[in-house]
């Protein structure tokens, strides 16, 4: 027969074994909280692009782009645009050239895509700004060799947007040649699908430096042909007005 004091022995007993489980699985469910943690805790996922890091564009262009005599490629409206938008800009081309014309290099545009542009990681977005240089030339003969340089760029970069910028003209009446290439860029533009801004049909710059009317006066150069310190800042100031409303003013790869 077991005393009182003995049944009251073995009950506390039984009480401290229960007390001992239940803090060791509280333990057990602690520790495992510790080790296991959400994925979102690991942050965002690969295959997002973090916020913050701004956009790679890239130029392919003429002497509006890379910078005519003495004025280099950071001091154009190409490098203007991207300090206005926040961009990484790598600006590509050379004076005098344009979809068909070499200047006094050995490339058009599309072999200077290739030297200085297509090997490089896809970028966010191109814009292609041509068409001044190439007047002189039929236009059906530039939207040719347009279409094969749009293509490259695109077999070469699926993921990547891409702007046509039509030709930019300094001062006065633009030249017969020059609106039927622009217009052949607009409608290989919408053929294609690809976005066209149009600084002569938008009148970007206007009047002429031998009236002293317009804006041609304080933009563009007494060379007639290229712009100003002011007028590249005005430039990049349109173009850059003209990405936004087309929604490329912080571009994202595709894919």
């Amino acid at each position: 027969m077991t005393s009182r004091r003995g049944r009251r022995g073995a009950a506390t007993s039984m009480l401290c074994l229960s007390l001992v489980a239940v803090l060791s699985l509280a333990g057990c469910s602690a520790l495992a909280g510790s080790v296991h943690k959400p994925a979102a805790a690991d942050g965002p996922a690969k295959s997002e692009k973090p916020r913050g890091t701004p956009a790679v564009v890239m130029f392919l262009g003429d002497s509006y782009t890379v910078g005519d005599r003495g004025v280099e490629p950071e001091s154009t409206y190409a490098s203007a645009t991207a300090r206005l938008l926040g961009w990484q800009v790598v600006v590509g081309g050379r004076s005098g050239t344009g979809y068909t014309v070499r200047g006094r290099g050995p490339h058009a545009f599309l072999g200077l895509f290739e030297s200085q542009l297509g090997w490089r990681p896809a970028p966010d977005m191109l814009i292609v700004s041509g068409g001044h240089n190439d007047w002189r030339t039929p236009a059906p003969r530039v939207a040719a060799a347009a279409h094969l340089l749009l293509e490259r760029a695109r077999q070469r970069w699926p993921g990547t947007h891409i702007v046509l910028l039509g030709p930019l003209w300094g001062t006065g009446t633009p030249q017969p040649g020059a609106i039927a290439v622009r217009d052949a860029l607009k409608n290989l533009a919408g053929q294609l699908g690809v976005p066209f801004v149009d600084p002569m049909g938008e009148h970007w710059i206007t009047g002429d430096l031998a009236t002293g009317q317009g804006n041609a006066p304080r933009l563009i150069k007494r060379d007639r042909t290229h712009p100003t310190p002011a007028g590249h800042l005005y430039v990049a100031t349109r173009l850059a007005a003209d990405l936004k409303r087309l929604g490329l003013a912080h571009p994202v790869r595709k894919g």
